[in-house]
């Protein structure tokens, strides 16, 4: 089972070996999670993941992560086009591509954003909700730890609260 670990913060400066970005399908990073991502990291990585594009909703990618300290960025896709609302079954299929590819790549530890709750609009609890179901689902053979990482001090609590569900 997967340690998950919960942490109000910057997801460009957490520790992990690769960072998820809760791409669109086209590869573009304008906003939220992705803007911050291309912002601190670099141009690169929105190139690669361009090239890459486009991808189905539930398969992810893996760029450079430019100058940022990570292994990797993995791009997985929670709406097709920038401007379109993600929905829960967008949520769920880019949570697994994202642990899949991690687990492919023998990444140890990755740190996600909520999915699909910035520019996607999803709903913060519902996220958090799917999101933690997900994670606990997956059978890792690489993979470790999953760090929830976000700046929105209520998904945070929304995570805490689903993860002591049982």
């Amino acid at each position: 089972m997967l340690d998950i670990e919960i942490q109000h913060g910057d997801i460009t400066k957490v520790q992990a070996d690769a960072i998820v970005n809760p791409a669109n399908s086209f590869g573009w990073m304008g906003g939220g999670s992705a803007g911050a991502i291309k912002r601190a990291g670099g141009q690169d990585i929105e190139e690669e993941a361009v090239k890459k594009a486009p991808l189905e909703i539930g398969m992810a990618v893996a760029t450079t992560a430019g100058k940022l300290p990570h292994k990797a960025v993995i791009h997985s896709p929670t709406m097709i086009s920038p401007t379109e609302k993600a929905q829960s079954y967008n949520v769920e299929m880019a949570v697994r591509g994202a642990l899949h590819l991690a687990d492919d790549y023998k990444f140890k530890s990755i740190a996600m954003p909520g999915m699909g709750t910035g520019v996607g609009d999803f709903p913060k609890k519902e996220a958090a909700k799917v999101m933690i179901e997900e994670i606990k689902k997956f059978e890792p053979i690489n993979l470790e730890k999953v760090i929830l990482i976000d700046l929105d001090e209520e998904l945070v609590k929304d995570w805490e609260t689903q993860l002591k569900k049982k």
